[in-house]
């Protein structure tokens, strides 16, 4: 039983996750069935599957253990209103692929120890041109994603059609500062 291949950008981006990055497991957000988990825990990396889908969190527990690796499941609904289910400095990298809820963007910021890694990978609006999804809870504006994390450090970002099948993608990577990073001050006039 083999894992579905993991997302290029994860692939591409994995050497990150899997060195120099503060103490804990990676978060696989909204992880699904575990196709980036999987990988990752394939890779030596302490790895987190959260989703709300107790069957996919079950299909993902069961090619762990075929593959005889370990992986840890969560089962948690991320979009209760007013809550955050996700622990303050509670992992040394998030990856999010295909999933989007705005409300969940703070608790994702707060969750990422600081040093730690961010890869996100979603649909922006310009999706409909291609199908699934429609929807505009679903789908970021144009510059939407890179303007959560303009005071993170950016290591890779790209908004734009990705082809094979072809979708309207945005793509972050991004490291979370050791301190908090503000605007630069204005210099004033002598």
């Amino acid at each position: 039983m083999e894992p579905e291949a993991p997302s290029p950008l994860l692939i591409q981006f994995s050497d990150l996750l899997l060195r120099d990055l503060p103490p804990g497991p990676i978060l696989d957000l909204a992880g699904g069935a575990g196709r980036n988990a999987l990988w990752l825990a394939q890779k030596g990396a302490r790895v987190v599957c959260c989703d709300r889908s107790r069957e996919a969190l079950s299909c993902a527990q069961k090619k762990a253990q075929t593959l005889g690796i370990s992986m840890e499941t969560w089962e948690v609904d991320l979009e209760v209103p007013g809550t955050n289910p996700l622990p303050e400095d509670g992992f040394s990298g998030v990856i999010v692929f295909r999933y989007l809820y705005r409300p969940l963007i703070p608790c994702i910021k707060k969750a990422i120890k600081p040093g730690g890694i961010l890869i996100y990978e979603t649909f922006t609006v310009e999706q409909r041109r291609f199908g699934k999804p429609r929807n505009p809870d679903h789908l970021l504006e144009p510059g939407e994603l890179l303007g959560w994390f303009s005071h993170w450090i950016v290591i890779h970002y790209f908004e734009g059609i990705l082809p094979d099948p072809p979708r309207a993608m945005a793509q972050l990577v991004s490291r979370k500062p050791h301190v908090a990073l503000g605007p630069l001050p204005v210099p004033k006039d002598e």
